[in-house]
């Protein structure tokens, strides 16, 4: 085995950090790699169609190098980078990862403005991505930001979601807002295109720390809106 190349860590937990390897899932027809780039820990994940090798990059967070490595040893094509939200930790190494392998950009229209490299393709609700064999539910989450999305791909053969959500929803609330009207909006948005649409195995794969399922968030909605945050 080639000592340079990038270690990961085929026991998925959820739990990664700059200091640990990125983990992987194997999924019906292909796999999801989580990596934690990046001073605010940011989560990138990498998802490969097995069938056909085209590959999706969710949010080039930070840590272009070690990104770039991931995608090179990983990635045999990769065929699109969806930003989730315009904040600036989740695309600091956006335009570095775009222009290193010639992929095209993908972010909502309402976020599309301050990102460092005009998306190839506005993505609005409903729409889906095609990545090889996989399709992805695109899902717009008003709140957090004006155009922050999750990405929804359920495996053919067990019926699971990967849900993969930004900063729109974490282990233990949704994500952060700036005012009570924006919180509302998020929250209202989680609640009916989220929750009351993927059942309880549902994955939740955040921006920044550990995962979550939608079963063991849910018992918590009522007291997320009476705390308002």
């Amino acid at each position: 085995m080639d000592e340079h190349l990038m270690v990961i860590d085929d026991h998925y937990t959820g739990a990664v950090s700059q200091e640990s390897a990125p983990q992987r899932r194997t999924i019906t027809g292909g796999t999801i790699t989580k990596i934690s780039v990046g001073p605010m820990d940011n989560n990138a994940y990498l998802i490969v169609c097995s069938e056909t090798g085209q590959s999706l990059l969710i949010d080039a967070a930070n840590d272009a190098t070690r990104l770039s490595q991931l995608i090179d040893e990983n990635a045999p094509t990769l065929a699109l980078i969806v930003t989730t939200h315009q904040h600036a930790d989740h695309w600091q190494a956006l335009e570095d990862i775009a222009g290193g392998t010639a992929s095209p950009t993908a972010a909502h229209s309402l976020d599309a403005e301050p990102l460092p490299v005009a998306p190839d393709r506005l993505l609005a609700d409903g729409d889906t991505v095609e990545v090889g064999e996989l399709t992805f539910d695109v899902i717009h989450l008003s709140g957090h930001t004006p155009g922050s999305i999750a990405l929804a791909l359920t495996d053919s053969k067990s019926g699971v979601t990967h849900l993969f959500t930004g900063d729109s929803l974490f282990p233990g609330g949704v994500g952060k807002t700036s005012d009570p009207e924006k919180f509302t909006s998020l929250l209202n948005d989680v609640s009916t295109k989220l929750f009351d649409e993927y059942g309880d195995d549902t994955v939740v794969y955040p921006g920044h720390g550990k995962d979550t399922t939608l079963g063991a968030e849910r018992p918590h909605l009522d007291e997320w809106r009476q705390r308002g945050w």
